[in-house]
């Protein structure tokens, strides 16, 4: 649906999502007598748990922590951490820095119509406040507020439900399991508390190898089914690349006054243009956290369409292959700052295709060959070479 794809774009990072695609360094509140002694339970009768569950109301805090392995973007990027930052409570420019380092939300909802989240920062606080049709954003350190009418223009009327973006840990999963199949294991490993919460522990893993992917783990509350708890793990070791999951969580509903939203006195209100702008920004965030985003991750790319990919193996160790149609451009020619993050996250290689650029991260690698072919996926760099040789 139009309007909740439009309202779950900003509700994305409160788990990712969202969502979800993003967010290493979350310890989950455990119990001092150890791991709960809950009943025995299948892989199937969890997934199934989770399936159907309907968790609608929920408050607690937050925390989600991202590690990409990349080298930093600051200064190379005004919104990132650590550039300069525009001050602005669009959340089109806010929510990028959820994209790296950790970070702690409040966070509350009471069904499709009413969020709200609140990024801690310090003293400082940023807020989402989405109720009924209305999408209010403040953040307190500028004094300045956000406003979109429309945020839940068309729901209920269906079309564009399966469109929505990741905006929990519960679809954060759902996406995962959707992408299982015969090339994955999936195990209950154990339970845990995690935020006070009995939860038992699912555990998917690639079959294949060749993949970046050392683990997917879902902590799924033994009562409700609701994921509390998102972690993916690289087969390169330390920081989980995505933790994301409650510290304090409570099920019960809302107080209706939590997502009451009035612009404080003095502050600085920008309408938002949700038909247009936020119709464009919504749809760039899609491409690459909306339908199939954790699919596509795992193995969900679609071949086919004009100048789409070529698709290369199957499941967790699928690789996209494009033809850009030009020499790969010279990177020595880029700006010093730019050219010292290139030359961090890339390598040079070579093979029966010639030469080209691995860049590389904790989960996605790609390979530019030096002729303008692109070989992008979840997989090792060995796995990205293999595959242009064997093209050739």
């Amino acid at each position: 649906m139009a309007g909740q794809r439009k309202a779950s774009r900003y509700v994305v990072p409160v788990a990712v999502a969202g969502v979800a695609a993003a967010t290493i360094g979350l310890v989950p509140a455990l119990a001092a007598s150890g791991d709960p002694d809950l009943p025995d339970i299948t892989a199937q009768q969890l997934i199934e748990k989770i399936a159907a569950s309907d968790t609608q109301t929920l408050s607690g805090t937050f925390r989600i922590s991202t590690d990409l392995g990349l080298p930093s973007f600051a200064g190379l990027i005004p919104s990132a951490p650590g550039g300069s930052g525009s001050g602005s409570a669009d959340p089109s420019e806010r929510l990028t820095q959820l994209v790296s380092g950790s970070h702690t939300l409040r966070v509350a909802a009471d069904g499709p119509d009413r969020q709200k989240l609140t990024l801690l920062d310090g003293s400082d606080e940023y807020s989402l406040v989405h109720n009924g049709d209305d999408l209010w954003a403040y953040d307190s350190k500028s004094n300045e507020v956000f406003h979109e009418k429309g945020a839940n223009g068309g729901h209920g009327k269906g079309g564009e439900h399966d469109e929505k973006l990741p905006a929990t840990p519960k679809e954060l999963a759902d996406e995962v399991l959707k992408a299982a199949g015969d090339t994955t294991s999936i195990t209950v490993g154990g339970t845990a508390k995690v935020a006070g919460r009995d939860a038992y522990q699912l555990v998917i893993k690639p079959k294949q190898s060749g993949s970046t992917v050392e683990s997917v783990k879902i902590a799924v509350d033994a009562s409700t089914g609701t994921p509390l708890k998102f972690t993916l793990d690289s087969v390169s070791g330390g920081k989980p690349v995505v933790d994301a999951g409650f510290t304090k969580v409570d099920f019960a509903k809302p107080a209706a006054g939590t997502f009451d939203f009035k612009a404080p006195k003095g502050a600085k209100v920008t309408e938002g243009a949700a038909d247009e702008a936020g119709k464009d920004a919504e749809e760039e965030f899609g491409k690459d956290f909306g339908k199939g985003g954790l699919g596509g991750l795992f193995g969900g790319l679609e071949e086919g369409g004009k100048g789409g990919p070529n698709i290369i193996g199957e499941g967790w160790t699928t690789i996209a292959q494009l033809d850009t149609g030009a020499p790969a451009p010279k990177t020595g020619e880029a700006p010093k700052e730019v050219q010292g993050f290139l030359d961090a996250l890339g390598d040079k290689v070579s093979g029966k295709f010639g030469s080209g650029t691995v860049f590389k991260t904790k989960i996605v690698n790609a390979l530019m060959t030096d002729d303008g072919k692109v070989y992008v996926g979840a997989v090792t760099p060995d796995a990205l070479v293999n595959a242009a040789n064997s093209a050739k």
